[in-house]
């Protein structure tokens, strides 16, 4: 199972999405997307999710806050408890025993934030 987690600002755009996911490794083989409960409501995920015809998974704020990222932003860590927002989400929806493929990637407009997580299935 692979997962494209995102962090993103409210005023992100779609082609910021797209953007991230591709600077994070591309959109081959996901499985479906994820995000923390607050954003995934957002047109821009929601359009993304569409056009990729995959699910989101919202994902609580105190979820997120106990799993430990390699990169670290002090405006995510103040807000949700964690490094990484896409990281954390992407790790959290993969399931135990995740791992990321990358740390998080950003758009080139700094908009939005991706990361891919995977889980090998049996």
């Amino acid at each position: 199972m692979r997962v494209a987690g995102f962090g993103f600002r409210q005023t992100a755009s779609l082609a910021s999405l797209r953007d991230a996911l591709a600077a994070a490794g591309g959109a081959k083989d996901i499985d479906a997307l994820a995000t923390v409960a607050q954003k995934a409501a957002s047109p821009a995920l929601l359009a993304l999710a569409e056009e990729m015809r995959l699910p989101i998974h919202a994902l609580d704020a105190e979820t997120l806050a106990h799993i430990s990222t390699p990169t670290h932003s002090h405006r995510a860590m103040a807000r949700y408890g964690t490094g990484s927002v896409a990281e954390a989400s992407a790790l959290a929806a993969a399931g135990t025993g995740a791992y990321l493929l990358t740390p998080r990637a950003t758009s080139a407009d700094g908009m939005a934030m991706a990361a891919i997580a995977e889980r090998n299935t049996p």
